[in-house]
C-alpha cells in the first residue's frame, strides 16, 4: 500500500475510534447519572488500548468522568503512548 494511501486509512481509523471512544465516556457519565447499566470499564479501556486514547482522554474531561480514580488517571494516558507507538510502528513498517 501506498504511505499515502495507508497515512489516510490511519487518520480514518483513529478519527473513528476517538469518537467512539469519546461517546462510550459521555453514554457511560449519562448512565451513572439515571441509574442505568453502566459500560464495563474493560470496553472503556478497551476502546483506548484500541486507539482511542485521545478520545477517551477528552471524554474524561469534558464529561468529569472516572476522573479520580487511579487506575484511569494512569492507563488512559498509557494508552495514548501506545496509540503512538504502534501507529509509529505502522508507518516504519510501510517506509521498509
Amino acid at each position: 500500500m501506498e504511505l499515502q494511501s495507508l497515512i489516510l486509512v490511519i487518520v480514518g481509523y483513529l478519527a473513528l475510534i476517538n469518537v467512539v471512544a469519546f461517546a462510550l465516556y459521555g453514554i457511560d457519565k449519562f448512565k451513572a447519572k439515571h441509574n442505568m447499566w453502566r459500560i464495563p470499564e474493560k470496553v472503556l479501556f478497551g476502546s483506548a488500548f484500541l486507539g482511542g486514547g485521545i478520545g477517551a482522554l477528552l471524554g474524561m474531561n469534558v464529561f468529569r468522568h472516572k476522573t479520580q480514580h487511579l487506575s484511569f488517571k494512569v492507563i488512559i494516558p498509557l494508552a495514548i503512548v501506545c496509540n503512538v507507538l504502534m501507529v509509529g510502528f505502522i508507518i516504519f513498517l510501510a517506509l521498509k
